[in-house]
C-alpha cells in the first residue's frame, strides 16, 4: 500500500529495555528494579485474520533446500513459510518497544550452506522517527532464536528504496562471509564470522548518491538508498573458499553495477554498464555466466517512470539491452524490479513493472534468456485486453476493495510496487510475487508457455501486515470492529475468517478514529481519510445503524482533509467530532448538520461518557476538557498534572458516569491516571511509571469494576498486562515472545469474554489473546475496617482528615468518606488515598465524619470510628450567610440562585461561598462570581464589582448546572467574609 509513517506514536512512552546478547526467542527485555514486577499470566496470541494488508518487499527463497522461503516486510517483520500448512510464521514478535525499529526489515538473507542459519538487516528509519541504529540480526535455527549485533549507523526498512535488494548475501562456498550493503554513505559491510563482527570494506568507495529529493527536511526522501544488492557467482570458487567473483548493485544512476574478482579484496565498476537508471535488482544465472539486471529511474517503490533490462555476459564483459519495453519507448513509462529467473531452466527469466498503477502492474517472461518476450496481458481492442491467467482471491475477497472499475482496470488487479518476483528454484511452477497489499503466488506458472491461463491466488495466511489506528468491541453484535490505516477496516464477525469485505459506501483509506454508542451499540459512527482531490465533495465522517455491516454519511464541516478522532453519545442521538487540523464540531443526528463546539481546542482527542448522553470529554496539552451539554461548549476541568507531550489517550469506563482513564505522554511524563468525577481531577497510579494506551473488557465479577487492558511498564517491565481491581493490582499477560514492539495505538477488552484483550500493532495485524476464560476467585471478603479519622488543619470552613489505610487480599481501590447527618448520612467525598479534606463547612459548628474501604469486587468494610471536632469561629466584625435555590429545571439541567447577606457590623470586602452537590452536579456556567469545582464541592469568590457589601447589604450570583437521576438541594451552604 502507500507509505505508512511510524506516527511516533508511543516510541518514547515505554521505558527502555537493554538488548541481551541472546535468548530463547528473541533479545531480552528489560528487567525490574525498584518496584516488584507484576504477576504473570499465561495467554495465547494470536492474530485476528485479515491476512495481509501491506508491502511486501523481499521474498527469499533458500537455493540448497526445498520449501524454505522467507518475507520480509516494510514495518511488520519477517516471516518463514510452512509447507505443511502453507501458511507464515512471524520471526521477529519478540522486538520489544526498546527495538521498535527491529521491525523494519530492509534486507534478508538464507544461508546456502547451513541452511538454518538466516539473516535479518533490521531497522525502520534512517531520520529521527527511529531513535535507534539498525542491527543485523542472525538466527542458527531458522528463525527460532536470535542473537543481535548492533551497526553503527540506522537502516531504513520503512524508508525510500526499500524494495531493491537484497543488500544481505551470504557466501555460497565459505558461509562465515556476509556482505551488507548500507544506505546514507555508509558503504559495502563485510562479517567473516557468520555475522557476529563486521567491518566496512574500505576498498568499496562508491556508497551511492542516489536520493529522491535531496532537500527534503524530514530527512525522510532525502535518505540515499546507498549499496542496494549484493551477488555471489558460486561457480568461481569450490565448497570452503571465497568466492572470488562478487557483483554489488549501487543506487547511483552514473555508476550502478560493481564487481571483484578477488573475493572482496579490490572492486571496479563493470565497464560497458548502462547508465542514467538504477539497477534495482541483479540477478546472477552462474550456469550460463549471465548477470541481469532491473532498472529504474527512481528508487521506488511508489513511482519509476522510466527502466530497462539488461545483461551482462561475465565472460566477456559484453552488455546487452534486452528491455521487454525499452526505455527509449513512449510505451515505457515505468521501471522495472521483480527480476527472477528459474533455476530449473536457467533460460527462462521474468521481470516485472516496478510500478504501474494503470491499468495494471505487467509481469513479462522469456524462455531465451531476453531475446523475446511475452506479456501476462495484452491490449486486444482497447479498451480490451488478454490475459494469461486468472485471479482467485477467494480466499481473501477483500482484495477486491468493494470496486467496480471500467475497462481497462480489472479488480482485483495484480498488484502494485512489484519489486519482488520470485521463480521457486526447485520448482519452475511455483511463483511468488509481493505487492503494496497482499503476497500472491501461483503453482502452475508454466501454462503461461503452453497457451493455457495459471492461476494466481494469495499465498499469505499467516502473514499479517496491517497498521491498526482504532478498535471497539462493543456488548452486542460483532466481537470487534477496526480501524486500520491503507485499507480502511473491518467488521470482523469470526476473529479466525478473513472478512469478506472492508468499509465500502464510503471507503476510507485509512480509518482514523472508530466508536458506538454504548447503550445502542448498534449507532457507530467513523472518521478516516481518502484523497480529497479524487472526491472533492465527500465527508470524512460515516454512520452505521447496523452495528457497522452498512455505512452513509452526511455532511461536512469546510475545510476538512484528514480524520482526526470522532465520538458517539451514548445513546446514539448525537456525534462530537475533532477533525486533523479543523475546529471541534458537533452534530444532532447522523450529520446532517455540524456545529462548531466552542472551549476545546483545534486536533484535541475527543470521547464521550459510557452514561450520560450529555457529557463528553476532551484533551489537548494537559489539560482536560469536560462538555455537559453534548458538546456544544466544553470547559478545562482544574484538573493537575496531566502529560503535556506525547501520545495520550483516554477513555471513559461504561456504565460509570464520569468514570475516565487516560495513558500516555512521553519520557518527561508518562503513566496511568484515573477520574471518577467527570475529569474534574485524576488520581496518578504508583505503579505503572510508564504507559501508552488503556481499554477496558469483562469483568471477572457480575457486580464488579471492568477489567483493565494496559499497554504500559509496571514493576520495570513493559508489556501487556490486566488489572482486575481498578488499577490495583496487575498481572502481565503477554510473555517475551510476544512483546509486539510496535503495539498499543489501539488496545479494547471484549465486553463479552472476560479475560480478551484486542491489541493493535504498527505492521503485525491485530492480535488476540485468550486466558482461557479462566475467572480469578470471586472475592467475597471485605478490606480490613479503615483506621480513625484523625483531624487537623481545622479551621471555620474546613478540615484535613487521615486515617490508617485499610488492607485487602487484592487491593483497596477506594474510600467512601460520609458526614453524619441525622437519619440518612451524607456522601462527602471517594478518595483513592487514605486522606480527604471537606470544604465548605460552616462556622463554630460541631461535624463527625466516619470511613469505609471498598475493593474492586464491590466489598465494603465496616465503617471506621468517628471523628467529632468543631469548625473554628469565624473572624469578629465580618461574616455572611448565603441561601440556595434552584430557579429553573428541566431533563438533565437546571438554574441555581444564590443570595449572599452581608450578616456583620462593618462592611465586607470580599466574600467566599461554598457547598457540596449530594448527587453529582456539574456547574456549567456561573455569572456575578468566580467559581471552581473539584468533585463534588463548589467554591464561589466575588466579582470584581460585588465584594464589597456594606453591613446588612445583600448581593446574589446565579449559574447553569447539570443533573442525572436526582437534583438535591446541598446539606450546607457556607458563607465567609473578613
Amino acid at each position: 500500500m502507500r507509505r505508512r509513517l511510524f506516527s511516533m506514536l508511543t516510541a518514547a512512552a515505554v521505558a527502555c529495555a537493554s538488548v541481551g546478547v541472546a535468548v530463547a526467542g528473541g533479545v531480552a527485555p528489560a528487567s525490574a528494579s525498584g518496584t516488584a514486577a507484576a504477576a504473570a499470566e499465561t495467554y495465547t496470541w494470536k492474530n485476528v485474520r485479515i491476512d495481509g494488508g501491506g508491502f511486501v518487499p523481499g521474498i527469499v527463497f533458500n537455493q540448497k533446500e526445498k520449501n524454505l522461503i522467507y518475507a520480509r516486510t516494510d514495518i511488520g517483520g519477517a516471516y518463514r513459510w510452512e509447507q505443511a500448512s502453507k501458511t507464515w510464521t512471524p520471526l521477529l514478535d519478540w522486538v520489544g518497544w526498546d527495538k521498535w525499529g527491529y521491525n523494519g526489515v530492509v534486507s534478508l538473507a538464507t544461508d546456502p550452506v547451513e541452511t538454518n542459519r538466516v539473516y535479518v538487516a533490521a531497522g525502520m528509519y534512517t531520520n529521527s522517527w527511529d531513535p535507534n541504529n539498525g542491527a543485523i540480526l542472525r538466527s542458527a535455527d531458522k528463525g527460532a532464536t536470535w542473537q543481535a549485533t548492533a551497526l553503527p549507523f540506522k537502516l531504513g526498512g520503512n524508508m525510500p528504496g526499500r524494495g531493491m535488494g537484497e543488500r544481505l548475501a551470504v557466501d555460497p562456498n565459505k558461509n562465515s562471509v556476509v556482505y551488507f550493503g548500507a544506505p546514507d554513505g555508509n558503504g559495502l559491510w563485510r562479517s567473516t564470522d557468520k555475522g557476529v563482527t563486521w567491518a566496512k570494506v574500505t576498498s568499496f568507495t562508491n556508497p551511492g548518491d542516489y536520493a529522491a529529493d535531496p532537500s527534503d527536511p524530514n530527512g525522510y526522501l532525502s535518505h540515499r538508498p546507498g549499496v542496494v544488492w549484493v551477488t555471489f557467482d558460486p561457480s568461481s570458487a569450490t565448497a570452503g573458499n571465497t568466492t572470488q567473483k562478487i557483483y554489488v548493485g549501487v543506487a547511483d544512476k552514473a555508476n550502478t553495477v560493481y564487481s571483484s574478482s578477488d573475493g572482496g579484496s579490490t572492486w571496479s565498476r563493470v565497464a560497458g554498464q548502462p547508465t542514467g537508471y538504477i539497477a534495482h535488482k541483479g540477478v546472477l544465472d552462474h550456469v550460463n555466466h549471465t548477470l541481469y539486471i532491473a532498472t529504474s529511474d527512481t528508487g521506488g517503490p511508489y513511482d519509476g517512470a522510466k527502466g530497462d533490462v539488461w545483461k551482462l555476459n561475465t565472460t566477456t564483459g559484453a552488455w546487452t539491452q534486452i528491455s521487454p519495453v525499452p526505455s527509449s519507448s513512449a510505451d515505457d513509462y515505468f521501471g522495472y524490479s521483480g527480476l527472477t529467473i528459474d533455476r530449473q531452466n536457467p533460460g527462462t527469466i521474468m521481470v516485472a513493472t516496478q510500478i504501474a498503477w494503470w491499468p495494471d502492474v505487467v509481469f513479462f517472461r522469456s524462455t531465451d534468456s531476453g531475446a523475446t518476450w511475452t506479456r501476462v496481458w495484452d491490449f486486444t481492442s482497447y479498451p480490451n485486453r488478454s490475459f494469461r491467467y486468472t485471479m482467485d482471491v477467494s480466499s481473501s475477497p477483500w482484495l477486491t476493495f468493494g470496486a467496480n472499475p471500467q475497462p481497462p482496470e480489472t479488480t482485483p488487479k495484480l498488484g502494485w510496487m512489484t519489486e519482488s518476483l520470485e521463480i521457486d528454484p526447485f520448482d519452475g511452477n511455483r511463483m511468488m510475487y509481493g505487492t503494496g497489499a497482499t503476497l500472491y503466488g501461483t503453482e502452475d506458472l508454466k501454462k503461461w508457455d503452453t497457451g493455457g491461463q495459471f492461476t494466481i491466488k494469495p499465498m499469505v495466511k499467516g502473514l499479517e501486515e496491517t497498521a491498526v489506528l482504532d478498535l471497539i468491541s462493543p456488548p452486542s453484535g460483532a466481537p470487534l470492529v477496526s480501524g486500520l490505516g491503507d485499507i480502511g477496516g473491518f467488521r470482523h464477525t469470526n476473529l479466525d475468517a478473513v472478512p469478506p469485505m472492508m468499509f465500502t459506501s464510503p471507503n476510507f483509506t485509512s480509518t482514523t478514529s472508530l466508536d458506538y454508542a454504548e447503550t445502542n451499540p448498534s449507532i457507530m459512527v467513523r472518521a478516516g481519510n481518502f484523497t480529497d482531490s479524487d472526491r472533492p465533495n465527500d465527508s470524512h465522517a460515516a454512520f452505521s445503524t447496523d452495528g457497522g455491516a452498512n455505512w452513509f454519511q452526511g455532511t461536512e464541516p469546510s475545510g476538512i482533509n484528514e480524520g482526526g478522532t470522532i465520538a458517539a453519545a451514548a445513546n446514539g442521538s448525537r456525534f462530537v467530532w475533532a477533525p486533523k487540523d479543523v475546529g471541534v464540531h458537533y452534530s444532532v443526528g447522523y450529520g446532517n448538520s455540524w456545529t462548531a463546539s466552542t472551549g476545546l481546542p483545534t486536533n484535541a482527542v475527543v470521547e464521550s461518557d459510557r452514561v450520560n448522553s450529555n457529557r463528553f470529554y476532551g484533551f489537548s496539552a494537559g489539560k482536560f476538557y469536560a462538555s455537559t451539554n453534548g458538546g456544544a461548549s466544553f470547559a478545562a476541568t482544574a484538573a493537575t498534572g496531566l502529560p503535556t507531550e506525547g501520545n495520550v489517550k483516554f477513555k471513559a469506563v461504561p456504565g460509570r458516569e464520569g468514570d475516565i482513564w487516560l495513558a500516555g505522554g512521553s519520557t518527561t511524563g508518562s503513566g496511568i491516571w484515573h477520574s471518577t468525577n467527570g475529569g474534574a481531577s485524576f488520581t496518578k497510579l504508583s505503579g505503572v511509571t510508564s504507559a501508552v494506551n488503556i481499554g477496558f473488557g469483562k469483568s471477572a465479577t457480575a457486580s464488579g469494576y471492568q477489567a483493565l487492558y494496559a499497554v504500559a511498564t509496571v514493576g520495570g517491565v513493559n508489556g501487556v498486562f490486566r488489572s482486575d481491581d481498578a488499577g490495583t493490582s496487575w498481572v502481565r499477560i503477554n510473555d517475551d515472545q510476544h512483546r509486539y514492539g510496535n503495539a498499543g495505538e489501539a488496545i479494547t477488552g471484549d465486553p463479552r469474554v472476560y479475560g480478551r484483550v484486542y491489541l493493535g500493532t504498527n505492521g503485525r495485524g491485530i492480535l488476540y489473546a485468550d486466558n482461557g476464560g479462566v475467572v480469578p476467585p470471586v472475592d467475597t471478603v471485605p478490606p480490613t475496617t479503615p483506621g480513625t479519622p484523625v483531624a487537623s488543619a481545622i479551621t471555620s470552613s474546613g478540615a484535613a482528615l487521615t486515617w490508617t489505610a485499610s488492607t485487602d487480599a487484592v487491593g483497596v481501590s477506594g474510600y467512601d468518606v460520609y458526614r453524619e447527618a441525622g437519619a440518612t448520612d451524607v456522601k462527602v467525598g471517594s478518595p483513592t488515598s487514605a486522606s480527604f479534606a471537606p470544604t465548605g463547612l460552616t462556622s463554630d459548628t460541631s461535624y463527625t465524619f466516619y470511613v469505609i474501604a471498598r475493593d474492586a469486587a464491590g466489598n465494603s468494610s465496616t465503617a471506621s470510628d468517628p471523628v467529632t471536632f468543631r469548625t473554628l469561629t469565624g473572624p469578629v466584625g465580618g461574616g455572611c450567610t448565603a441561601t440556595y435555590t434552584v430557579s429553573n429545571s428541566w431533563p438533565g439541567g437546571f438554574q441555581g440562585e444564590v443570595s449572599v447577606k452581608n450578616t456583620g457590623t462593618s462592611a465586607t470586602t470580599g466574600w467566599t461561598v461554598k457547598w457540596s452537590f449530594p448527587n453529582g452536579q456539574t456547574i456549567t456556567q456561573l455569572w456575578s462570581g468566580v467559581h471552581t469545582q473539584t468533585g463534588a464541592d463548589v467554591t464561589v469568590k466575588n466579582a470584581s464589582w460585588n465584594g464589597v457589601l456594606a453591613a446588612g447589604a445583600s448581593t446574589s450570583f446565579g449559574f447553569g448546572a447539570s443533573w442525572t437521576g436526582t437534583n438535591g438541594v446541598p446539606a450546607n451552604v457556607t458563607c465567609t467574609a473578613p
